[in-house]
């Protein structure tokens, strides 16, 4: 696992176990919705649209090309660097934070208590291949936005072979 100003660059391995987490618990809720609606077939895409929403704060991003390199801005705000990961594969770049919340107060001799997670999980499938081994990959978090440095791969360059004739 690397690591760059805080944030976590972690094996694509990793990111995809907890992917397959994450869409067990969105099928989990979805089926949950769709009993507490008594079984209605027809609404499966409404279900589990709700239920992602639900578990998932959606990851708003701007994908751009410059000089060899894909530049990803993603806004992902309350999230601490340390609860910020990314995974990059040549052609997908997969965003994933995780924070616990726990609030409590006190009214009189009642304890009000209350504990949630908060999550956001974003596959992105790049628009060219880029070297995800490379150690110009980089990752930055400030203020709420995080802005990673994708190395384009770069594409072979074609060459003309000459045909030399064969030994009489």
């Amino acid at each position: 696992m690397r690591e760059f100003m805080g944030v976590q660059l972690v094996p694509a391995r990793l990111m995809f176990d907890r992917m397959n987490n994450t869409f067990d618990a969105i099928a989990r809720r979805a089926f949950e919705l769709f009993d507490s609606n008594g079984r209605q077939v027809g609404h499966d895409t409404e279900d589990w649209l709700r239920a992602e929403a639900e578990l998932l704060h959606p990851v708003h991003l701007d994908v751009a090309e410059a000089n060899g390199t894909l530049s990803v801005r993603a806004e992902v705000p309350g999230f601490a660097e340390q609860d910020i990961e990314v995974s990059v594969e040549p052609r997908r770049l997969t965003i994933s934070a995780r924070r616990e919340l726990a609030k409590a107060r006190q009214q009189g001799e009642t304890v009000y208590s209350e504990h949630c997670s908060d999550q956001v999980f974003r596959v992105v499938d790049l628009p060219t291949e880029v070297d995800a081994a490379s150690s110009a990959v980089k990752a930055t978090y400030d203020r709420g936005v995080l802005t990673i440095a994708l190395p384009k791969v770069q594409a072979a360059k074609r060459r003309q072979i000459k045909l030399e004739p064969k030994p009489a």
